[in-house]
Parts: structure tokens; C-alpha cells; sequence
């Protein structure tokens, strides 16, 4: 049977603006932020601004011509581009090749809207997003509708091409989104077709569009290298997530390798360079101490140097994060506040000003008001919903829709969104793995109405089965029950083209609505929680299971 196209897409073209700054004294009211911009430059007030002049001609952020990092300062068509880029994303920018005040303010309000480390560097992770989320690329084209070839191939340009970019590094591939299938692009392809057990011949086809919009939860870079899933000692001549994910933690370490699953020669320098840096036995094997230091502060990305978040609830985080202290979970926290309205830079550095904005948020919250993130702290930022000692009867569990349904509109890659990977033990952007397991997961644990956990769909659906974690099978769907979708059909549930969401409508013939994580945008942009509109009639299978 066929299966709709479940489309994964990147950032939002045209990301939200936070609409309060927060300052050491408290709150001040910051509306249009960018529109505000846009009428100081055409007062001629902008900040920064030189006498009006021709720009340079723009050069492409990821070319060779542009410094690693563009800083404010400099004067170039480096800068003419990240001008016009950031314009694409309503920045409202005068577009001289300067980059002053006004650009500085720009970059900020960009990184924090798309949950990079907000440093006013235009790094590479900065580069990326912005050529990822829009840029001047053509609008994407699903690949299985009627606007795109059978084989999409080199040389090929157009929206096609950037979906094609797009999920290729949604499935942890480095390719510019530039709707151009040039050469890497077509590396990218065929490294992805190796991985996936498809004939490598670089032409984008019917396998491999099935591939590439693949949702289960086994993501290419989300296996944890300590975890048994990877052998003790990773080394050359493997494949698989274990590798990648290795792949990416080296290239969190300032390394620039392809992220495509395979322990070669590259890779394999690559990890001696590491181990002679940080002091290990040069011997290109990752053993338990390589995958120690591997995972230690991890480069948050914008060029900063922020350590990787920690989840807050984590082993690895203090009962009480304080001022003064220096790690993930203070680049974690920082992350938290920023999305509840703070205009904090990302740099897992407690200072005074994440102190004061704790203060704030903890006063907002009718928490006590001491600086020091506690428990209590914690599960506000995270949101945490408290269960009521027993569930309501019948259709499900009630209070499951009414936390999903809550979430909508939550923004894959943010840190909210990351936050769910607490319910099943993982710290890691829902940028880099498929989440729609996972979402459900932490609806049931914060509700407590189930006790399962799992990240895979089929998990689901055999306890479902099984009768188990008072889960059962259902003809009869109500709202806050659970919907799992095998879109290869057969109801088994094993192919990898799985999705999981939670039941918004009750069935009207064959159509129902659903609250779902890892989804797309039905109005364009960002992947994250939405509301989509199903149907059992549609050439896939559904299982619907009941809560109770």
C-alpha cells in the first residue's frame, strides 16, 4: 500500500519573535521587533549603517572567500549575503556589506529564534541554519508529488532539489540548501542510499524518496555511544548509527567530517587528532575513555564553545544548578528561559544575568524566589503537569489530550520540544532524531497515565496488543487515546515507515484529527506538534489503542 507523504522539513522560513526582553531589573516590552528595524533604516537611524553606498557583491557564507566566523566589524560580500539572508527571515537590514549594531542585533534575534547559542558569531552553525531554513533556495517540493521527476539526479535545480537537501540533513548529512543537486549533494545521495542497503547510483528514486521520509525511531545520529546498542570499541571499518553518531560528536569537536555512517580514513584521522588533543592513547579506537571525552562539553554551535545541553531531571545535572557554576545543564537552562521569553546568550556560563533571569522566571511562576534552580524550578521550565490521583472514566484518558493538544505549535529543535526526550532517558535536539514515539512518551508520563515508555512505534502497538501498561486495541476511538500509523501497511508494524500521534476527534465515518509530534507544518515551516486531519481510508493501516 502507498503511504502519504509525511513531509520533514527544516526550520520555519519565518521564525516567531519574542516579544518581551528581559533585563536585570525584570521585564520591558519589546513588540516587532524586526518591523521596529525596518523603520529605524528607513529613517535613516540604523545603528551601523554607513553613508549610503553599493554593497559588495554577495559570496556565499560556506565558501572558501568568507572567514569561519563573521563578526561584527567586518566589511565584506560575506556580510552583504548574511544581510540578505537574514532580510529573507524579516530582518529589515540595509544591506551595505557592513556588518554593525543593527546586523549584530539581527544575528542575536536570528540564533534565538532557530535555539542556536546566541553570540552575535556568524559560525558555522549559524551558516547552516541559515541556508536550512529558507535562505534563497527555491521552496521545497514533496518528492512524491507530481512536480518532481521519477529520478531526481545531478544536475537537477528547483524545490525538489532543496527537499531533497533538506532531508538529507534531517538524516545527518552536511549539504548546502541551495535547490542545486551538484556534486555534494549527490555524494550526500549515494552515502545515504549505502547506509540504507539501496543501490548507490546517486539518482534519487522511488526507494529512496521511501527512504529518505522514513520516520522511525531509530535516528542515524541518536544512538548513544555508551549505550550496549554500540560495541566497546568502535573502530575501522564499521558503519552504522554508532558511527555516525561518532561522526557528529567529532564534528562537535571542531572536526569536518561527512556524516555518513562509515569508519573510514577520514574519520579514522579524525579521531587520532582528537585523542592526541585530549590526552588519550593515539590508537584510532573509541573505547570507554574516547567516548568520555567525546561526549564532555560538546561545542554548542554559533562558534561560542557552549557546552551540549544536559537535561535538567538528568543524573548528570546538580539537584540545584547555581550561579557560578559552568556546563550543560546551565546551557540546558539558559535554552529554558530563552524560550519562556528571556534574551539570554547560550554559553553554559551561570552568570548575573542568568541569575536574574531566573529570579524573574521563578517570580513569574509564583516559585521561591532565590536564584537557585531546584526541582520545583525545573519542572516549571519544563512544564511539568502534575497527574490526578485517578483517571477520568471512559474515552481514554481525558487529560492526555488536554496536555498534547497544549503543545501545538511546540517547534522542533527547540528547547521545549528537546525536553520531551526526558520521559525515555535521551538528551538530544529533536532536530537529529525521529520524536513521534517519544512526544507520545512523555504526554503519558507526565499524565500518568501509562506507565510504558518507548521511542518506537511498534512498542506501542505490541503492548497495545499484549493488553499491557493498561493499554489496549480499540475499534472505537475517543479522544486522548493513541493512534499508530504503519505506512507500508500490514499492520506489523516492523518495515521502518511508522508514526505514532494522540487522538484529537472521535471517528466521522472514516476521518479523525490528531494531535501529533515530529509532524509537519500544515501551514509551511518547522516540523513539530501539530493538528492533522487522518483518515482509516487513506492506503494505510491504523491501529488505534485505547488508554484507560
Amino acid at each position: 500500500m502507498g503511504r502519504p507523504a509525511v513531509v520533514v522539513r527544516a526550520e520555519d522560513k519565518n521564525p516567531p519573535h519574542r516579544v518581551a526582553h528581559r533585563t536585570r531589573s525584570g521585564w520591558r516590552i519589546r513588540v516587532g521587533t524586526f518591523a521596529a528595524t525596518a523603520a529605524m533604516v528607513s529613517a535613516g537611524i540604523v545603528l551601523g549603517a554607513g553613508p549610503a553606498s553599493a554593497a559588495p557583491a554577495p559570496i556565499r557564507l560556506t565558501s572558501a572567500s568568507c572567514p569561519n566566523e563573521i563578526v561584527q566589524g567586518q566589511a565584506s560580500g560575506c556580510v552583504t549575503e548574511l544581510q540578505t539572508l537574514l532580510n529573507a527571515h524579516g530582518a529589515g537590514l540595509v544591506v551595505d556589506g557592513q556588518f554593525g549594531s543593527a546586523t549584530l542585533y539581527a544575528v542575536r534575534e536570528y540564533q534565538a529564534a532557530t535555539a542556536i547559542a546566541v553570540d552575535g558569531r556568524v559560525g558555522p552553525a549559524t551558516k547552516s541554519k541559515l541556508y536550512a531554513t529558507g535562505g534563497s533556495a527555491p521552496a521545497p517540493v514533496n518528492l512524491n508529488s507530481s512536480s518532481c521527476p521519477a529520478n531526481i539526479v545531478q544536475g537537477a535545480k528547483g524545490g525538489c532539489v532543496t527537499e531533497l537537501q533538506r532531508l538529507l540533513i534531517h538524516h545527518g548529512y552536511t549539504v548546502d540548501v541551495d535547490g542545486d543537486f551538484g556534486a555534494g549533494t549527490a555524494s550526500a545521495v549515494r552515502s545515504f542510499q549505502s547506509a540504507h542497503g539501496l543501490t548507490v547510483d546517486g539518482q534519487v528514486g522511488t526507494n529512496t524518496k521511501r527512504e529518505l521520509y522514513d520516520t522511525d525511531e531509530s535516528p542515524s545520529t541518536g544512538v548513544d555511544l555508551r549505550s550496549a546498542s554500540c560495541p566497546a570499541n568502535i573502530v575501522e571499518g564499521q558503519s552504522g548509527g554508532c558511527v555516525a553518531t561518532l561522526q557528529s560528536l567529532l564534528n562537535g569537536k571542531g572536526q569536518s567530517l561527512a556524516v555518513d555512517g562509515s569508519f573510514g580514513p577520514q574519520t579514522l584521522a579524525a579521531v587520532k587528532a582528537f585523542q592526541s588533543a585530549s590526552g588519550l592513547t593515539t590508537d584510532g579506537q573509541v573505547g570507554p575513555n574516547t567516548k568520555a571525552a567525546l561526549y564532555s562539553n560538546i561545542g554548542g554551535g554559533g562558534g561560542n564553545g557552549a557546552p551540549a545541553p544536559i537535561n535538567l531531571n538528568s543524573a548528570s545535572c546538580p539537584n540545584e544548578v547555581v550561579q557560578g557554576q559552568r556546563s550543560g545543564c546551565v546551557t540546558e537552562l539558559q535554552s529554558l528561559l530563552n524560550h519562556h521569553g528571556a534574551d539570554l546568550a547560550v554559553d553554559g556560563d551561570f552568570g548575573p544575568l542568568t541569575d536574574s533571569a531566573v529570579r524573574d522566571f521563578q517570580a513569574e511562576k509564583g516559585l521561591s524566589v532565590d536564584g537557585d534552580v531546584g526541582p520545583n524550578t525545573k519542572a516549571a521550565l519544563y512544564g511539568a503537569v502534575t497527574p490526578p490521583s485517578s483517571p477520568p472514566p471512559g474515552g481514554g484518558y481525558a487529560k492526555i489530550l488536554d496536555l498534547a493538544a497544549a503543545e501545538v505549535g511546540t517547534v522542533e529543535g527547540s528547547a521545549r520540544a528537546n525536553s520531551y526526550g526526558s520521559s525515555v532517558g535521551l538528551s538530544l535536539s529533536t532536530s537529529n532524531y525521529a520524536w513521534c514515539a517519544t512526544f507520545v512518551s512523555w504526554v503519558a508520563k507526565q499524565t500518568g497515565a501509562s506507565s510504558y515508555r518507548n521511542t518506537y512505534v511498534s512498542g506501542w502497538v505490541k503492548q497495545a496488543r499484549a493488553g499491557n501498561y493498561h493499554l489496549s486495541v480499540t475499534t472505537n476511538p475517543q479522544p486522548g487515546d493513541i493512534v499508530a500509523f504503519d505506512w507500508d501497511g500490514g499492520s506489523d508494524f516492523t518495515g521502518g515507515h511508522e508514526h505514532i500521534g494522540i487522538v484529537r476527534t472521535a471517528l466521522s465515518g472514516s476521518s479523525f484529527t490528531t494531535v501529533e509530534g515530529n509532524t509537519s507544518n500544515p501551514n509551511g515551516g518547522s516540523d513539530g506538534v501539530y493538528v492533522k486531519s487522518r483518515s482509516t481510508n487513506s492506503g494505510y493501516d491504523v491501529v488505534f489503542i485505547r488508554v484507560r
